[in-house]
């Protein structure tokens, strides 16, 4: 009787083991992946699809330039399975929280094979910045403009980089994570298209406009806008009165139509430089950061979308 109970048990767990759910629902747990700024969150999310559980740092509207980070976030960055970064000097802040963060694993950063566009005049205003306070927000591009993302041709890269970081976390999807990158890249190309035709349509000569900080450069080598701004690449510079007068005398004599606002930056001193000239205020674009899931720019291709579009109505008119 002892011997048949012991089968009878022995019987029993063996038929509960392998009902147990718990090696297969470890297989198809998503891939957690920490992106540094929404932008880049959102292309990890294209590519990764239900494979990734994404979670970004520097979030909706939010400045990467002077994001600073807190313990939390050094825990969520401690349990990715991935990191995915810009690089070119845009998160001065990333190698510190990694550091904080204990975090060992691997650090994909997107804008490998890009060749990044170089801000000497930039470069030198911001050495000579002196950071309120004197905090050190560890942030310096280093001459280099970091927003490479504002070309779709560089976002195809982004894309192929993305792609091979979660190749590499999470090889059992790679067909998955191809699929999503192909149709993602098919979107990228039509938008590519379709932005092409609609700056044709604006006369050269009015492809001109002002914006808070110099976010744009990439946009314009791709696109052919010619974007001026009082502040360098990033948002912490600040502009001296001889550039601001400078930039006035330049919207006056290049009678240069209209002047953007940026979603992360202070509005103030682009109102004063409109009011000071006959340039229009044409609206906000997104630059470093997207707009919450209920705006106009909740992905990377709606931002790209409606930043021409608000471009273009303004320099029509």
């Amino acid at each position: 009787m002892i011997n048949r109970r012991h089968l009878l048990a022995a019987g029993t767990l063996a038929v509960l083991a392998l009902r147990l759910p718990v090696p297969a629902l470890a297989a198809d747990e998503p891939i957690k992946v920490v992106a540094s700024f929404s932008i880049l969150g959102d292309m990890v999310q294209e590519v990764g699809g239900d494979r990734v559980r994404v979670t970004t740092l520097v979030g909706p509207d939010g400045d990467a330039h002077v994001w600073q980070p807190a313990p939390a976030d050094a825990r969520t960055v401690a349990d990715a399975d991935l990191v995915v970064m810009n690089g070119l000097g845009f998160e001065g802040w990333m190698d510190r929280l990694v550091q904080a963060a204990g975090y060992d694993g691997p650090v994909a950063v997107a804008t490998t094979g890009i060749v990044p566009r170089q801000m000497a005049e930039a470069e030198e205003g911001e050495e000579d910045h002196d950071h309120a306070g004197g905090e050190d927000h560890d942030h310096d591009h280093g001459g280099t403009d970091p927003h490479a993302w504002q070309s779709l041709t560089n976002a195809r890269i982004y894309v192929h980089n993305v792609l091979e970081a979660l190749i590499a976390a999470d090889s059992d999807d790679k067909p998955v994570f191809e699929a999503n990158a192909a149709a993602y890249l098919k979107k990228i190309d039509a938008l590519d298209a379709r932005i092409r035709a609609e700056i044709a349509s604006v006369p050269a000569e009015r492809r001109k406009v002002v914006t808070s900080h110099d976010a744009f450069g990439y946009f314009e080598a791709a696109y052919g806008v010619e974007f001026l701004a009082p502040v360098g690449v990033s948002t912490e510079a600040e502009a001296s009165a001889g550039d601001v007068a400078k930039l006035i005398d330049q919207i006056r004599a290049e009678k240069i139509p209209a002047v953007f606002m940026e979603n992360i930056s202070d509005p103030r001193l682009l109102a004063r430089i409109a009011s000071e000239t006959d340039a229009t205020i044409g609206g906000t674009l997104y630059s470093d950061a997207l707009s919450p899931a209920d705006g106009p720019a909740a992905t990377y291709l709606d931002m790209m979308d409606y930043n021409v579009r608000t471009l273009v109505a303004a320099l029509r008119t």
